[in-house]
Formats: C-alpha cells, structure tokens, sequence
C-alpha cells in the first residue's frame, strides 16, 4: 500500500485528506500537537482499514521528525509528504507594525523551516518511492499547503503570508533540484478552520466551506500527470489545470 506523512492531520484539512487517503487504501503517518485530538482522528482513520501511526510532537523539533519518516519506513516506504502543519505568528493577526518578532520566527520556523527539514529527512525514501504508488504512478510527491497569503497583500496578514511565500519559494526551487519528485504547492482558498478563527476571532466564518470540500481538488494531483508547481485548489476543481 502506498503511505503518507501527513502534519498537522487530528483537524482541519490534513484530517480530511488523512481520511480521503485512508479510504482509498493508504498507509498514514500522522502527527499532531495535542495528542488527545491526534488520536481520536487516528481511532477514524483505522476504522477505514488503514494502518496508522499517530506520533504527537512539534514538526520545529528534528527528532520529532526523524520519528515520523522512521514511521513511514517502517510501512514500506514513503510516496506522499504533505506539509500541512502551521501556525500563524500571531493570534488574532496584527498589522507589521505591532508583529511580534518572536512570533514571526515562529512562523517562519513552523512554515519554511520545518517542511525543509522534514523534506531533507524524507529523501531518500521520496527518491526511492518510484512507481510504488498506483496513485501517483511515478517517484515520491511533496504537497506544501500555501495560502493566498503568499501571493497577494492583505492587511495583518504580513507575517504568515511572507511565511507561506517563503514556503512557496523553497517548493519550486526543490522541485527544480529534484526533478524525479513530484512537488506541489497549493493554495486551498478560504476555509472553515481553527486556523482561521484565530485569525480573525470577530469575523463570522460559518459560511466558509469546510476542508472537505477542498480535498477533491488535492487528490486531482494524485490522479493525474500534474506537474511540479503551484496550484489552486479552486481551479482544479473547475478543470481549469
């Protein structure tokens, strides 16, 4: 069976992904910061006929890391990293001028730092991962989650969307050095998550669509020829890449 590291999965996106994932036959390595969410999602995923390993831990911390892709060894291997895991900088956001400092090195660590140490520490089973997967049908798959942050100017959002560029940036420069790994980095638009209410406590998020409705568009990847690059999740599910 193929197998997945998947960050920040007992929520959110990476929990709808981990199930989507789940049901179609997948191996899951999960990880999360609370472990008593990150195992209830687990108790799910198991349900749906997956073998899971759900390692509670900080993807800032190196041996944390090393613990998850030592998980997916020993499944069988690595075929999809997914780097969703993050943190904002700072709750609710500020405009730059009253950014934290800390904060931003928390972002910039939770957001480029991390999912470059996860990729270095991945590798050699990415490298290896070629035609293991009858979804992916050819080596190892990166899938960063970017944030239209990264690309367009919004009020307070300065820290995390420069976080996410930066993120943005070290994908396409790692899918030019690794031309054999599938890397894909996509914005998935607005959703109804923790993530976002903490952003933006006093703003009514309930008619946002859920994370459910995005992953459609992230297992187009999977099943198709995509190329490296950077996607979003509203246009692929209109067919437009």
């Amino acid at each position: 069976m193929p197998v997945a590291i998947i960050t920040g999965a007992s929520k959110g996106l990476g929990r709808a992904l981990a199930a989507a994932l789940a049901g179609r036959g997948w191996d899951l390595v999960v990880d999360a910061r609370s472990a008593g969410p990150l195992e209830e999602a687990a108790r799910e995923l198991r349900a749906r006929g997956a073998r899971v390993v759900a390692l509670p831990g900080d993807v800032a911390d190196g041996g944390h890391r090393a613990e998850l892709v030592a998980a997916a060894r020993g499944l069988g291997g690595l075929d999809l990293l997914v780097n969703n895991a993050s943190v904002l900088g700072a709750e609710p956001l500020v405009r730059l001028a009253e950014h934290s400092l800390d904060g931003l090195r928390a972002a910039l660590e939770v957001n480029v730092v991390a999912p470059l140490g996860l990729v270095q520490e991945a590798l050699p089973l990415l490298r290896a991962a070629s035609g293991a997967s009858p979804y992916i049908g050819a080596a190892g798959a990166v899938l960063a989650i970017s944030s239209d942050a990264a690309v367009g100017a919004y009020e307070t959002w300065g820290g995390y969307g420069a976080a996410k560029a930066a993120l943005d940036q070290q994908s396409a420069v790692l899918a030019v050095e690794e031309p054999g790994l599938r890397v894909w980095w996509v914005d998935p638009g607005d959703m109804r998550t923790d993530l976002f209410a903490a952003a933006v406590p006093d703003e009514d998020g309930s008619g946002r669509p859920l994370p459910e409705s995005v992953v459609p568009a992230l297992l187009r990847l999977l099943d198709g020829p995509a190329a490296s690059g950077r996607y979003v999740a509203a246009e692929l599910l209109d067919g437009v890449r």
